[in-house]
């Protein structure tokens, strides 16, 4: 009895082996991203010391582990690492004797990495990046690489690091049962809705303020007058309605025609030098 007690207090695994996974997820998680396992390799490398620490001694286990870890697996890095930080759990409770087998673990991390990586896309990039671009794109503008570029990367990089570290300690210690706790509240709901919200009248601010575009013609009339079509009609219906409604095309481009953000760009820059040396189009940014 003395012995298989110390068998399994050597498995047990310390809080900087946990710490360690995490960083190695967070720098590494995308290293080999590829088509057929996509994240599958950065798994297998931030798990490396765990499964050599919990199944080392044993190569038929430790192999076993690899080709468990070896599947296909995909989700946002930050608010999907708490899966991971779960699966270390359940390998730790599995190499000490607990009755769980290959199913459970890969189900855990299947079932969960889809709604997870959803969370995270909405937070981050729909609402965290759009907040930190509305005060440090008016910086970047006007030539202040600091306040602007540098400033936007180190907030977003810190930001993103401490949520991510929290949600890996958390879903370690909690567990399923935590995660499933969280997501199965009206809280989450509410937070989901306040943040797409939230980004959505930033972005909107955002377009009001950096896309300038307008047109210089105008129709004459009898005698010596003309109307503007920009300051007499455009603006007269909706003011902005050129900028909203590049806006609006650059999103029904990405979201429903599915163009890549660089064939979005290109369409743009054509577009604009186009309508601009014929004169349609002026302050075109």
């Amino acid at each position: 009895m003395e012995q298989t007690a110390e068998v399994k207090q050597d498995k047990l695994l310390t809080k900087k082996d946990i710490v360690k996974a995490f960083w190695r997820w967070t720098f590494f998680s995308h290293a080999n991203y590829n088509y057929e396992r996509l994240q599958a390799t950065g798994v297998v490398h931030a798990f490396s010391p765990i499964l050599k620490k919990l199944y080392g001694k044993d190569e038929a286990e430790m192999k076993a582990a690899l080709e468990r870890h070896m599947q296909f697996f995909n989700t946002e890095p930050s608010f999907g690492g708490p899966i991971l930080s779960m699966t270390i759990a359940m390998e730790e409770e599995r190499a000490s004797g607990a009755d769980i087998n290959d199913q459970t673990i890969n189900g855990l991390k299947t079932g969960l990495m889809g709604p997870l990586a959803g969370i995270g896309d909405t937070l981050w990039q729909g609402t965290l990046i759009p907040i930190l671009l509305s005060f440090t794109l008016p910086f970047g503008a006007k030539g202040n690489i600091f306040m602007g570029p540098v400033l936007f990367f180190a907030l977003h990089w810190i930001i993103m690091t401490v949520i991510a570290y929290f949600l890996w300690i958390q879903g370690y210690e909690q567990g399923k049962e935590g995660i499933q706790k969280m997501m199965a509240g009206g809280r989450l709901s509410y937070i989901m809705t306040f943040s797409q919200t939230l980004g959505a009248i930033v972005i909107g601010s955002l377009a009001a303020n950096f896309v300038k575009i307008a047109t210089p013609l105008s129709v004459h009339l009898s005698g010596k007058e003309s109307l503007s079509i920009q300051t007499d009609v455009l603006d007269a219906l909706v003011k902005g309605i050129l900028p909203l409604g590049v806006t609006l095309l650059t999103y029904y481009l990405l979201k429903h025609k599915k163009y890549t953000p660089t064939k979005v760009l290109v369409i743009q820059i054509v577009g604009g030098a186009i309508l601009a040396a014929f004169g349609l189009i002026v302050n075109s940014i």
